[in-house]
């Protein structure tokens, strides 16, 4: 294994609920970061040289999966200049076609950043989530990237120059505007469908009416139609050319769009207070879940770190509500104080100390 600090290391879950306890610093986190980073290939709280282990030249995670009774192996194995990502011990080539075979739904106290952080975060988190249930988001998006720093590179070069071949922009343009359209709808039709979820888990949590999630383009749209959008696209571009050129970069598109968390008409990142701000996070990403059964035909693993000690006992329980007995989650907390008795009884207890996982004994452990 060689992650972080969890060095030779074998866990065998409960198809329901696995909770760990530690104190900080013992592990507890890594491990549930390392189930993300087989996911995904990619940490949720730093970049890949500080995943492997100190003593360590390379690390490697390997899971054994089932999925609508079929039994999967996913591995990624890391080193200081290579990533390689396996299916059933054969390698696959492109990360995109991995990440879809493993969804996990992550709530983290990082996650607060989605609220009060940049757009950019809130981007990543588009991206992170409908990456894992799309593989034609994935692609679409993957190529919108590359169009994007090719067109950014040529507006560059057009400013001041005569020379430009305006046939090469509008081709690049109109390669462009076909990737945005797929991405516009998918990021819209996502966000309508958290919003029929998040309001009702909000205000089961936390009492209070009308939360929800505005998706906000830099682009004003009637509607995510097809052709509406590629109409409107075509348009935008073509009357901003020489302000891009003078800029040299794309102003206008989906890499600038943003997303807003409001109470009734007031923005939660301006007006919420800290509880509501937290609650916020843990409800959207709880509405996601009926998203990706629904997309994917299997539960994803809900992953929640460290989220109990943020929360009241009445608050913490109320959340436990929403934890569907179908789904696999895999909790860390420092204790389970406070905590519904059901809900601790048919749960698979671990203790993590100094790197080390060791499985509570108990008459009925979830299993």
């Amino acid at each position: 294994m060689n992650y972080r600090n969890l060095v030779k290391q074998e866990v065998e879950f409960s198809k329901k609920i696995n909770i760990f306890i530690g104190d900080n610093a013992q592990g507890k986190t890594n491990l549930l970061e390392s189930i993300y980073f087989l996911a995904l290939t990619k940490s949720y709280r730093t970049n890949d040289t500080n995943l492997i282990n100190k003593d360590s030249l390379s690390l490697k995670i390997k899971g054994d999966i089932r999925d609508s009774g079929v039994l999967k192996s996913l591995t990624v194995e890391l080193s200081e200049n290579d990533k390689k990502v396996k299916i059933n011990n054969n390698i696959v080539n492109k990360i995109s076609d991995y990440i879809t075979n493993l969804n996990v739904i992550l709530v983290s106290p990082e996650d607060i950043n989605i609220l009060q952080g940049t757009p950019q975060e809130r981007r990543n988190f588009l991206n992170i989530e409908l990456s894992q249930i799309s593989k034609n988001y994935i692609k679409k998006y993957n190529e919108f990237n590359k169009i994007l720093k090719i067109r950014n590179n040529y507006l560059k070069m057009c400013y001041g120059n005569l020379n430009t071949d305006n046939r090469y922009l509008d081709s690049l343009t109109e390669n462009l505007i076909e990737r945005e359209i797929d991405i516009y709808q998918e990021r819209n039709n996502f966000i309508n469908l958290i919003n029929e979820n998040v309001s009702k888990i909000y205000k089961d949590i936390i009492g209070i009416n009308n939360f929800r999630v505005i998706y906000e383009t830099n682009i004003d749209f009637d509607n995510f139609d097809r052709e509406y959008l590629k109409e409107k696209l075509i348009n935008k571009y073509k009357n901003s050319l020489n302000k891009e050129i003078e800029n040299g970069m794309t102003l206008y598109g989906p890499h600038r769009d943003d997303i807003k968390f409001l109470i009734g008409e007031d923005d939660i990142k301006i007006y919420g207070s800290q509880g509501q701000q937290k609650v916020a996070i843990i409800s959207l990403k709880l509405s996601e879940i009926p998203i990706f059964k629904n997309i994917t035909g299997s539960n994803p693993i809900i992953l929640l770190d460290d989220v109990f000690s943020e929360l009241d006992i009445k608050t913490r329980n109320k959340l436990i509500k929403y934890i569907d007995e179908d789904i696999q989650v895999i909790i860390t907390t420092n204790d389970t104080k406070g905590l519904n008795k059901k809900f601790i009884d048919s749960s698979k207890i671990f203790n993590v100390i100094k790197g080390k996982i060791i499985e509570k004994e108990s008459d009925d452990n979830g299993k």
